[in-house]
């Protein structure tokens, strides 16, 4: 039965081409023949089902709706127009325009053509559940659903049972209002009355759209409201965004495109015009809406990636799109598509050369170098930038892919003997090694205002291996290649053979290079001249290095493998040949502050950036730190 308070929709009626119709029993025509019988016989017939159901005259007819009441006192009635219409054919081709056969069934016809728009209407109204896109767009996968619930229906399983009997319901309700629209639909089109089940269709379906979008949270923007607007609340917009798009390209559009090509099956160009002017608007305020974000001003670490995703959300559903909106009518929804991934393009090529322009220019001179030679927040900053770059993938390829190769006269000429020279990788690797390579050309500048020389290599040696072990764990290194790990890695053994050479050659040099020959023994005061030497000088670097700081885990064990393991062998081979010279026990514990194992506890203690000095402890006792086993210590 029809909602109670249901609107009317005011119906104008056509105008006949014919005399004004009688209301009495039309007169017997003098025509005679098999002809003229059969249409009395149709117009007989559709007078009687098409007079009851003629809410003008009829109450019942008025408060009921015919395709509720009775599907094959439906399919009837729909029979009988059709019959009616090519009857209507008949007598006007046998040039009986006066006829009042053919009056009075123009008459009839567009009372059925009344009672079939009313029908249509409601069928639309009160089966918006059955018929919202996502029902329609889903109709195969219930299917699915429940051939696979029916595998279990032997088992007893309630559950099973109630969700297959749902599942069935659905489809039944939506299955039976897409047929019963698409057989309103081909009988008002072939009786010349398409306009207005068109007219229907479009204010109801397209509603339903424009709600979906709404519902979405897709709105149109201006540029000034993207302006003025914070960068939280549009970058939550571009995330609702993001999975509106899916579900609008999934459900919405494909739901109404499949709704649409099914009810008005019969005829191509209704159902091309008819989607376009229902799904049209929505789809260009939802595709736009890229569009719109790029016109926003925010910095490139900021909009980049909301950017990418939007890039990678409309190409991932291009091919859908194409298919969904292929038509000549929707071809401006295509062109809007097309529009806003080049805008995105072209925004996420001016944010990368923003980006560059902004390493390069960091300067800072007004902050100190970083403590203990760690890795800088430039460091950071940009590797993070980088990967996050790279994880997109080939989206990053094709956005990149006719992009100029970078102007190598705006570096330095000592970063150029490490720029990228092959023209044949693509060219998002290339601007990517270039990007680093300005990176490391800024490092270089910072790491020249230490003073200590020793602590500017052992800055390099860490930003360098923040940068590859960065590469190493993220789609960089598919990028840039195991050549340039490779290379790169060689790169930070070399920075640190330089810390260590200059921050440890005074220890090394303060002990003995060779022991004494076997049976001889070292005089008391060159043994005891020996220890002191090496205790101010150990001490000295201890002193200096317990400022540094290595945070990477595996760089400190090999900087302690090399400098630990020359330096605690070295000393003990010193210490066991010495140590016997200095003379009393008191005289050991004054110049022998350090057993080999004090200096493997002492070692183990660089690179925190913790500071402090070496405490005294005893020759023959152990430090008081807990003792510690290490790879390098023997």
């Amino acid at each position: 039965m029809p909602r109670k308070g249901m609107r009317s929709i005011c119906f104008s009626p056509r105008t006949p081409s014919f005399a004004s119709p009688s209301r009495g029993p039309p007169a017997r025509s003098p025509l005679s023949g098999p002809a003229a019988a059969e249409a009395d016989k149709v117009i007989e017939a559709a007078a009687l089902l098409i007079m009851k159901w003629n809410p003008d005259t009829s109450t019942y007819a008025r408060v009921t709706s015919l395709f509720y009441e009775s599907k094959r006192e439906a399919a009837q009635f729909i029979t009988c127009v059709n019959n009616l219409q090519k009857s209507m054919h008949a007598l006007a081709s046998a040039n009986s325009a006066a006829d009042e056969r053919l009056v009075h069934a123009q008459f009839l016809m567009e009372i059925a053509m009344k009672r079939l728009q009313k029908e249509f209407y409601q069928i639309l109204s009160l089966n918006r559940a059955h018929l919202d896109p996502e029902s329609v767009s889903a109709r195969s996968s219930r299917a699915s659903a429940r051939s696979s619930i029916s595998e279990y229906s032997d088992d007893g399983n309630d559950e099973a049972c109630a969700a297959r009997d749902s599942i069935a319901e659905v489809e039944e309700a939506s299955t039976a209002a897409m047929s019963d629209l698409r057989s309103i639909a081909e009988c008002m089109i072939a009786s010349g009355y398409g306009k207005e089940c068109v007219s229907i269709y479009n204010i109801i379906r397209k509603s339903i759209v424009d709600e979906g979008i709404y519902r979405l949270g897709v709105e149109r923007l201006s540029t000034s409201q993207v302006t003025k607007m914070d960068w939280d609340v549009l970058e939550m917009k571009v995330k609702n965004w993001l999975g509106a798009v899916k579900i609008a390209i999934r459900s919405l559009f494909t739901g109404e495109r499949i709704l649409c090509d099914h009810v008005f099956a019969s005829s191509d160009s209704i159902r091309e015009s008819c989607f376009a002017e229902i799904s049209r608007d929505g789809a260009m305020i939802l595709f736009g809406f890229p569009e719109s974000v790029v016109r926003s001003k925010r910095s490139p670490e900021e909009k980049m990636f909301r950017l990418l995703d939007m890039y990678l959300a409309i190409s991932e559903s291009w091919p859908d799109i194409e298919s969904i909106f292929a038509f000549v009518s929707t071809s401006t929804v295509r062109s809007q598509t097309l529009t806003s991934l080049a805008r995105l393009s072209e925004s996420a090529h001016s944010m990368l050369s923003d980006f560059e322009a902004a390493v390069q220019k960091d300067s800072r001179k007004s902050s100190p170098p970083v403590a203990g030679g760690g890795v800088h927040t430039l460091t950071v900053r940009t590797m993070n930038y980088l990967t996050l770059l790279a994880d997109y993938g080939s989206i990053v390829g094709d956005i990149f892919a006719d992009w100029p190769g970078p102007a190598k006269s705006s570096m330095p000429e000592s970063c150029l003997d490490t720029a990228p020279e092959s023209d044949d990788a693509p060219a998002i690797s290339l601007r990517l090694t270039w990007l680093i390579l300005v990176l490391l050309c800024k490092l270089d500048g910072k790491a020249k205002r230490y003073k200590d020389v020793a602590t500017a290599y052992l800055f390099l040696a860490n930003n360098l291996q923040h940068v590859v072990s960065k590469v190493r764990a993220s789609n960089l290194q598919d990028l840039l290649g195991e050549e340039w790990v490779a290379k790169h890695e060689s790169k930070v053994k070399q920075y640190t053979g330089n810390y260590e050479r200059l921050a440890w050659s005074q220890v090394f040099a303060s002990l003995p290079e060779s022991s004494p020959a076997a049976g001889a023994s070292p005089a008391q005061a060159q043994a005891q001249e020996r220890f002191r030497r090496f205790n101010t000088s150990f001490e000295e670097a201890y002193r200096k290095q317990s400022e540094s700081v290595v945070p990477d885990t595996n760089l400190r064990e090999e900087i302690l493998a090399s400098v630990g393991g020359r330096l605690v062998q070295a000393y003990r081979e010193f210490y066991e040949a010495h140590r016997h010279a200095i003379g009393e026990e008191r005289s050991v514990g004054l110049f022998v502050r350090y057993a080999p194992e004090d200096l493997e506890n002492y070692l183990s203690e660089l690179f925190y950036g913790t500071g402090g000095d070496v405490g005294s402890t005893s020759s023959t006792s152990s430090s008081t730190s807990s003792n510690r086993h290490h790879s390098w210590s023997r």
